[in-house]
């Protein structure tokens, strides 16, 4: 029986977007009202470091098991601009080279998350250490008091966060072509439901309120990032869709299994929080 993207898309409406963990977040929730000590934003920091940096394995992984050429650029892409190569705007270039803005505009550009392109190709782009997501939220963590050896590292995470990190590893890197992309789809998409604005709304109240030098721009940046991957997540699963070897109830299944994961993740958040008092209420068990 020939399938019919439209049923597909109401079924992903309904057992990816309509999932917990995009629907009723109750750490992001909390944590976006801005009632939050420095010491977990602290730990918030160090877990997060440990998602964004164990990620790398997973991004290297879907490279590696891409099924077509296009794939495999495309997931470089992502790659490529966690590790520091900076997107290549030609429009932004031309802008900053015109002789109208500050030289040292261009410089700081090329390390300063709140100013380098969220748009373009990493393809002609520019590699700087700084440039690194790792090293933005490093620059985070030093506002706190974490050192370079204190975030990061496997050994700082929680065993929530180091559930989801092993799903990531194993789902979204799968090296089946059906599994990783449902991972890859449904992480994207919740990515894009507006986690981000809860944390920058929460970060932005411990700035204003305890530590003036926390930095944010790591947090916007993903959040413009994320909404611009959305308008091309949905074009991609049109072709994965039309490859003979999709697998309808294999991706559905597999970008469940990756939900879940990142659930664990929050709710292991929201349980530490309950435990150091900064939540004043019983925790849920997930």
């Amino acid at each position: 029986m020939a399938r019919n993207f439209d049923d597909f898309k109401v079924r992903i409406e309904n057992e990816f977007m309509q999932h917990p963990v995009v629907t009723d977040n109750k750490y992001c929730a909390w944590f976006r009202k801005g009632e939050i000590s420095v010491a977990h934003v602290t730990h918030f920091v160090q877990q997060f470091s440990v998602f964004s940096h164990l990620f790398l394995i997973a991004a290297l992984k879907k490279v590696i098991n891409a099924d077509s050429l296009e794939g495999y650029r495309e997931s470089k892409e992502i790659l490529m601009n966690e590790l520091g190569v900076i997107y290549n705007n030609k429009n932004k270039e031309r802008k900053l080279s015109s002789g109208d803005e500050d030289s040292s505009l261009a410089a700081e550009n090329a390390t300063d998350p709140g100013l380098v392109s969220t748009e373009g190709t990493v393809d002609g782009g520019i590699y700087r250490h700084q440039a690194a997501h790792f090293e933005w939220l490093l620059r985070i963590g030093e506002t706190l008091g974490l050192g370079f050896n204190d975030i990061g590292k496997r050994r700082h995470g929680t065993t929530t966060t180091l559930h989801f990190c092993d799903a990531l590893s194993d789902l979204y890197g799968h090296e089946d072509y059906n599994v990783g992309n449902g991972a890859g789809f449904s992480i994207e998409n919740w990515a894009a439901a507006g986690f981000w604005q809860d944390l920058i709304a929460g970060l932005q109240a411990v700035k204003e309120r305890d530590v003036p030098k926390l930095q944010l721009a790591f947090f916007t940046f993903h959040d413009k990032i994320e909404g611009q991957h959305k308008e091309h997540v949905w074009d991609e699963l049109r072709e994965c869709f039309d490859n003979d070897e999709f697998n309808e109830d294999t991706f559905i299944a597999s970008g469940v299994k990756m939900l879940d994961a990142c659930k664990v993740f929050w709710d292991g958040l929201y349980d530490d929080a309950v435990k150091s008092g900064d939540v004043k209420e019983q925790a849920v068990t997930a």
